[in-house]
């Protein structure tokens, strides 16, 4: 082995995107391989390549204990006073290596024989571990992947690189269709290992996805002068999302909505049509859970901290709007808050005070619930 056939190795798989460190690594453990099988060397056999030169050493790498008497295998192990022969750095808890006598000629008649094979599973095994971190640092982000076929149970999406990602059912948006070819962002919720390398684990009913969608879309918000304080999502069908300013001026709905709505409508767009509204954080929970009902119009709040419960009076005329169709629009102001929802009008209220009816006849009690994303 010279540097000429290492220089030609490494602009080979250059292009697989394989760093040379690993290469040369890969190569190395290859190496240990077949001169351990050709040899009959133990397993502390070490071997080194030069990258620059291409010279192959190999060393015997021994454990270096107190004395004698912790000495369980001498194949492996080695006394502190004989190691500071070799390397007077060392100390116990330590390695030492001691050089094989090999020739370079007997090394490279054993790369060349043996370790071909062993080094392209390796370098096989290397590459899919450089494309597993490339994809698990993505974790958390949307990438776009093409469809490549559909079943009754996923969508499965070419996300280059020979990885694939899944989506399956639970993760797509109700009435969403998909064919052969198209260009379809996900949300990476995780990238699994397999022994075909890695799968992406991808979703586009995950709140996540939404708050990745917002930020694509929003410079506010991918800057940080806006901040998403909170997502309530009922996927395909309508979210929640409170938004916060952090600089005095900045109108954080405003810049959420963008100018006559578009680039809200973009958002809602990519999610198929679900409704997106966006309402005002608020630290005052009275205002924030007011907020948080609309588009219905809110005349009083009253706070029942004990209880965690937020009563709530709304024109009678708004009583409807504000529950929301079987209750959603209710349901996801709870859980964007975190408070428990009582909504009664104000014409039952003033008939419960006259004592000409029951106070709860016209109550609907919207709960927060678990899958609630807490603010940040």
């Amino acid at each position: 082995m010279n540097r000429d056939f290492i220089g030609a190795l490494l602009q080979l798989n250059a292009e697989k995107g394989v760093p040379q460190e690993i290469l040369i690594r890969t190569l190395e453990q290859a190496i240990e391989s077949a001169y351990r099988r050709n040899a009959e060397a133990p397993e502390n056999v070490v071997v080194t390549v030069n990258p620059e030169t291409g010279e192959i050493s190999v060393a015997r790498e021994y454990e270096v204990v107190a004395g004698e008497q912790e000495v369980e295998d001498p194949e492996l192990q080695m006394i502190v006073a004989d190691a500071q022969k070799i390397d007077p750095a060392t100390g116990v808890g330590g390695k030492v290596r001691v050089p094989e006598n090999v020739t370079q000629a007997q090394l490279g008649r054993i790369a060349a024989q043996t370790a071909g094979q062993v080094y392209r599973q390796r370098l096989r095994e290397a590459q899919r571990d450089v494309v597993f971190q490339q994809y698990a640092a993505r974790e958390g982000e949307i990438m776009t992947g093409t469809v490549q076929r559909t079943t009754d149970s996923a969508v499965v999406l070419d996300m280059g690189k020979d990885v694939e990602a899944v989506l399956a059912v639970t993760e797509q948006l109700p009435s969403e269709a998909y064919r052969i070819g198209q260009h379809l962002k996900v949300y990476v919720m995780e990238v699994r290992r397999t022994t075909r390398g890695p799968v992406i684990v991808a979703s586009r009913t995950h709140r996540g996805f939404l708050r990745r969608l917002m930020e694509m879309e929003i410079p506010e918000i991918y800057n940080g002068t806006v901040v998403i304080r909170g997502i309530a999502r009922e996927a395909g069908s309508r979210s929640k999302v409170a938004v916060e300013s952090r600089q005095a001026g900045v109108d954080a709905k405003g810049a959420a909505v963008g100018q006559r709505g578009a680039r809200i409508q973009s958002i809602v767009g990519e999610l198929n049509g679900e409704k997106v509204d966006i309402v005002l954080w608020d630290e005052d929970p009275g205002r924030f859970v007011a907020e948080s009902l609309s588009p219905a119009e809110v005349l009083s709040v009253r706070i029942d901290d004990e209880h965690k419960i937020a009563n709530v009076i709304v024109p009678e005329r708004q009583l409807s709007l504000a529950i929301g169709k079987e209750g959603q629009n209710a349901r996801l102001a709870a859980k964007l808050t975190g408070w428990r929802i009582d909504i009664r009008s104000d014409a039952g209220v003033a008939t419960a005070a006259s004592g000409a009816g029951d106070p709860d006849d016209d109550a609907v009690e919207a709960e927060a619930t678990a899958d609630a994303e807490a603010t940040t």
